[in-house]
Protein backbone atom coordinates (compact mmCIF):
# COMPACT_ATOMS: atom_id res chain seq x y z
CA UNK A 1 0.00 0.00 0.00
CA UNK A 2 1.24 3.52 -0.81
CA UNK A 3 0.68 5.83 2.16
CA UNK A 4 1.41 9.56 2.44
CA UNK A 5 1.65 11.06 5.94
CA UNK A 6 0.95 14.81 5.89
CA UNK A 7 1.86 17.05 8.82
CA UNK A 8 1.97 20.82 9.01
CA UNK A 9 5.26 20.40 10.97
CA UNK A 10 5.21 23.71 12.81
CA UNK A 11 4.93 22.88 16.53
CA UNK A 12 8.00 20.63 16.32
CA UNK A 13 10.07 23.56 15.03
CA UNK A 14 8.71 26.23 17.38
CA UNK A 15 7.90 24.56 20.72
CA UNK A 16 10.81 22.93 22.61
CA UNK A 17 8.40 20.63 24.45
CA UNK A 18 7.15 19.22 21.15
CA UNK A 19 10.67 19.09 19.72
CA UNK A 20 11.77 16.89 22.61
CA UNK A 21 8.90 14.46 22.00
CA UNK A 22 8.96 14.45 18.19
CA UNK A 23 12.44 15.72 17.17
CA UNK A 24 11.91 14.74 13.52
CA UNK A 25 8.20 15.53 13.46
CA UNK A 26 4.97 13.70 14.18
CA UNK A 27 4.93 12.54 10.56
CA UNK A 28 8.29 10.80 11.00
CA UNK A 29 7.02 8.72 13.94
CA UNK A 30 3.82 7.72 12.14
CA UNK A 31 5.71 6.90 8.94
CA UNK A 32 8.15 4.81 10.95
CA UNK A 33 5.67 2.36 12.44
CA UNK A 34 3.78 2.11 9.14
CA UNK A 35 7.02 1.28 7.31
CA UNK A 36 7.75 -1.39 9.93
CA UNK A 37 4.34 -2.87 9.06
CA UNK A 38 5.51 -3.25 5.45
CA UNK A 39 3.92 -0.26 3.75
CA UNK A 40 5.49 2.10 1.22
CA UNK A 41 5.35 5.45 3.05
CA UNK A 42 6.11 9.01 1.98
CA UNK A 43 5.80 12.18 4.06
CA UNK A 44 4.70 15.68 3.09
CA UNK A 45 4.64 18.92 5.07
CA UNK A 46 3.02 22.34 4.86
CA UNK A 47 6.11 24.35 3.92
CA UNK A 48 7.07 22.17 0.97
CA UNK A 49 6.12 23.31 -2.53
CA UNK A 50 2.44 22.47 -3.10
CA UNK A 51 2.52 21.39 0.58
CA UNK A 52 4.24 18.25 -0.69
CA UNK A 53 0.97 17.15 -2.31
CA UNK A 54 1.60 17.43 -6.00
CA UNK A 55 -0.76 15.90 -8.52
CA UNK A 56 1.68 13.01 -8.93
CA UNK A 57 1.92 12.37 -5.18
CA UNK A 58 -1.85 12.34 -4.74
CA UNK A 59 -2.35 10.14 -7.80
CA UNK A 60 0.01 7.55 -6.32
CA UNK A 61 -1.38 7.65 -2.76
CA UNK A 62 -3.71 4.87 -1.66
CA UNK A 63 -4.29 6.36 1.79
CA UNK A 64 -3.47 9.86 3.04
CA UNK A 65 -2.98 10.54 6.78
CA UNK A 66 -3.52 14.19 7.82
CA UNK A 67 -2.32 15.96 10.98
CA UNK A 68 -2.74 19.72 11.38
CA UNK A 69 -3.43 22.21 14.15
CA UNK A 70 -2.20 25.80 14.14
CA UNK A 71 -1.92 26.49 10.41
CA UNK A 72 -5.14 25.18 8.84
CA UNK A 73 -5.70 28.53 7.12
CA UNK A 74 -2.30 28.33 5.40
CA UNK A 75 -3.32 25.29 3.38
CA UNK A 76 -3.97 26.53 -0.13
CA UNK A 77 -7.56 26.23 -1.27
CA UNK A 78 -6.69 24.45 -4.50
CA UNK A 79 -4.62 21.86 -2.65
CA UNK A 80 -7.47 21.15 -0.22
CA UNK A 81 -9.84 20.81 -3.17
CA UNK A 82 -7.43 18.45 -4.92
CA UNK A 83 -7.29 16.23 -1.83
CA UNK A 84 -11.07 16.25 -1.55
CA UNK A 85 -11.37 15.25 -5.20
CA UNK A 86 -8.95 12.35 -4.74
CA UNK A 87 -11.01 11.11 -1.80
CA UNK A 88 -14.12 11.23 -3.97
CA UNK A 89 -12.19 9.23 -6.57
CA UNK A 90 -11.30 6.56 -4.02
CA UNK A 91 -8.23 7.60 -2.02
CA UNK A 92 -8.57 6.69 1.67
CA UNK A 93 -8.20 9.43 4.28
CA UNK A 94 -7.24 9.09 7.96
CA UNK A 95 -7.81 12.34 9.87
CA UNK A 96 -5.96 12.66 13.17
CA UNK A 97 -6.69 14.76 16.26
CA UNK A 98 -6.93 18.51 15.53
CA UNK A 99 -7.19 17.89 11.80
CA UNK A 100 -10.93 17.87 12.52
CA UNK A 101 -10.59 21.61 11.74
CA UNK A 102 -8.60 21.10 8.54
CA UNK A 103 -9.97 22.48 5.30
CA UNK A 104 -9.99 19.00 3.82
CA UNK A 105 -12.10 17.41 6.58
CA UNK A 106 -14.53 20.32 6.80
CA UNK A 107 -15.05 20.29 3.03
CA UNK A 108 -15.82 16.58 3.12
CA UNK A 109 -18.10 16.82 6.18
CA UNK A 110 -19.96 20.01 5.21
CA UNK A 111 -20.17 21.15 8.87
CA UNK A 112 -18.12 23.32 11.24
CA UNK A 113 -16.52 20.26 12.91
CA UNK A 114 -16.30 22.32 16.12
CA UNK A 115 -16.05 20.84 19.63
CA UNK A 116 -15.11 21.56 23.26
CA UNK A 117 -11.46 21.23 24.34
CA UNK A 118 -9.19 21.59 27.36
CA UNK A 119 -5.47 21.10 28.00
CA UNK A 120 -5.26 19.82 31.59
CA UNK A 121 -3.50 16.43 31.43
CA UNK A 122 -6.79 14.51 31.46
CA UNK A 123 -6.66 10.74 31.50
CA UNK A 124 -8.49 9.40 28.44
CA UNK A 125 -10.26 6.04 28.36
CA UNK A 126 -11.32 5.17 24.84
CA UNK A 127 -14.04 2.54 24.77
CA UNK A 128 -14.56 0.20 21.83
CA UNK A 129 -18.21 0.41 20.77
CA UNK A 130 -17.94 -1.79 17.67
CA UNK A 131 -15.79 -4.80 18.63
CA UNK A 132 -16.49 -6.55 15.31
CA UNK A 133 -15.08 -3.69 13.24
CA UNK A 134 -11.66 -4.29 11.60
CA UNK A 135 -10.35 -0.96 12.95
CA UNK A 136 -10.59 -2.39 16.50
CA UNK A 137 -8.60 -5.54 15.70
CA UNK A 138 -6.03 -6.23 18.42
CA UNK A 139 -7.64 -3.78 20.87
CA UNK A 140 -9.41 -4.95 24.03
CA UNK A 141 -12.54 -3.43 25.54
CA UNK A 142 -10.81 -0.06 25.77
CA UNK A 143 -7.45 1.62 25.48
CA UNK A 144 -6.20 4.17 27.99
CA UNK A 145 -3.94 7.17 27.53
CA UNK A 146 -2.41 8.59 30.71
CA UNK A 147 -2.44 12.24 29.63
CA UNK A 148 -4.15 13.86 26.65
CA UNK A 149 -5.94 17.01 25.53
CA UNK A 150 -9.66 16.75 26.22
CA UNK A 151 -12.14 16.90 23.37
CA UNK A 152 -15.81 17.02 24.37
CA UNK A 153 -19.25 16.87 22.82
CA UNK A 154 -20.99 18.26 21.02
CA UNK A 155 -18.77 17.39 18.04
CA UNK A 156 -20.34 19.15 15.04
CA UNK A 157 -19.96 16.43 12.43
CA UNK A 158 -22.56 14.55 10.39
CA UNK A 159 -23.85 11.40 12.06
CA UNK A 160 -21.03 8.88 11.53
CA UNK A 161 -21.75 5.96 9.28
CA UNK A 162 -19.91 3.82 11.83
CA UNK A 163 -19.02 4.80 15.40
CA UNK A 164 -15.91 2.89 16.48
CA UNK A 165 -14.73 4.51 19.74
CA UNK A 166 -16.15 6.75 22.46
CA UNK A 167 -13.74 8.47 24.84
CA UNK A 168 -14.29 9.34 28.49
CA UNK A 169 -12.07 12.00 30.06
CA UNK A 170 -11.02 12.43 33.66
CA UNK A 171 -12.78 15.79 33.80
CA UNK A 172 -16.11 14.14 32.96
CA UNK A 173 -16.61 14.75 29.23
CA UNK A 174 -17.21 12.15 26.52
CA UNK A 175 -16.38 12.32 22.82
CA UNK A 176 -16.96 10.34 19.60
CA UNK A 177 -13.28 9.67 19.11
CA UNK A 178 -13.37 7.13 16.28
CA UNK A 179 -15.79 7.53 13.39
CA UNK A 180 -15.99 6.53 9.75
CA UNK A 181 -17.58 8.12 6.70
CA UNK A 182 -17.81 7.42 2.98
CA UNK A 183 -17.65 10.13 0.37
CA UNK A 184 -17.85 9.18 -3.30
CA UNK A 185 -15.60 6.13 -3.70
CA UNK A 186 -13.43 7.11 -0.74
CA UNK A 187 -13.45 6.03 2.91
CA UNK A 188 -12.60 8.37 5.80
CA UNK A 189 -11.57 7.48 9.35
CA UNK A 190 -11.41 10.21 12.01
CA UNK A 191 -9.30 9.24 15.06
CA UNK A 192 -9.08 11.67 17.98
CA UNK A 193 -5.84 11.12 19.99
CA UNK A 194 -2.60 12.90 19.22
CA UNK A 195 -2.08 16.30 20.85
CA UNK A 196 1.43 17.47 20.02
CA UNK A 197 2.66 17.97 23.62
CA UNK A 198 2.04 14.32 24.56
CA UNK A 199 3.87 11.21 23.28
CA UNK A 200 0.60 9.65 22.11
CA UNK A 201 1.88 8.37 18.77
CA UNK A 202 4.43 6.16 20.56
CA UNK A 203 1.55 4.31 22.24
CA UNK A 204 1.44 0.82 20.69
CA UNK A 205 -2.35 0.56 20.82
CA UNK A 206 -2.75 3.96 19.16
CA UNK A 207 -0.32 2.78 16.50
CA UNK A 208 -2.36 -0.40 16.06
CA UNK A 209 -5.57 1.57 15.52
CA UNK A 210 -3.88 3.79 12.90
CA UNK A 211 -2.53 0.72 11.11
CA UNK A 212 -5.99 -0.84 11.16
CA UNK A 213 -7.55 2.42 9.98
CA UNK A 214 -5.19 2.66 7.02
CA UNK A 215 -5.95 -0.92 6.01
CA UNK A 216 -9.70 -0.28 6.28
CA UNK A 217 -9.53 2.97 4.28
CA UNK A 218 -7.71 1.48 1.31
CA UNK A 219 -9.85 1.25 -1.80
CA UNK A 220 -10.04 -2.35 -2.95
CA UNK A 221 -11.48 -1.94 -6.41
CA UNK A 222 -14.68 0.00 -5.81
CA UNK A 223 -16.20 0.34 -9.30
CA UNK A 224 -16.11 3.76 -10.91
CA UNK A 225 -19.61 4.86 -11.81
CA UNK A 226 -20.49 6.84 -14.91
CA UNK A 227 -22.80 9.82 -14.52
CA UNK A 228 -24.75 12.02 -16.90
CA UNK A 229 -26.87 11.10 -19.91
CA UNK A 230 -27.06 7.32 -20.28
CA UNK A 231 -28.03 5.04 -23.14
CA UNK A 232 -30.42 2.17 -22.29
CA UNK A 233 -28.88 -1.23 -21.58
CA UNK A 234 -32.07 -3.01 -22.66
CA UNK A 235 -34.28 -2.49 -25.72
CA UNK A 236 -37.10 -0.09 -24.92
CA UNK A 237 -40.36 -1.35 -26.36
CA UNK A 238 -42.42 0.97 -28.50
CA UNK A 239 -45.52 2.29 -26.79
Amino acid sequence: MNITVWNEYRHEKENPVVTDIYPEGIHHVIAGFLEEAGHNVKTATLDEEHHGLTEEVLANTDVLIWWGHKAHDEVEEDIAEAVKQRVLEGMGLVVLHSAHFSKVFRKLMGTTCDLKWREADDRERMWVVDPAHPITEGIGQYLEIEKEEMYGEHFDIPTPEELIFISWFEGGEVFRSGATFKRGRGKIFYFRPGHETYPTYYNKEVQQVIQNGVKWAQNEGTPKHVYGNAQPIENISEK
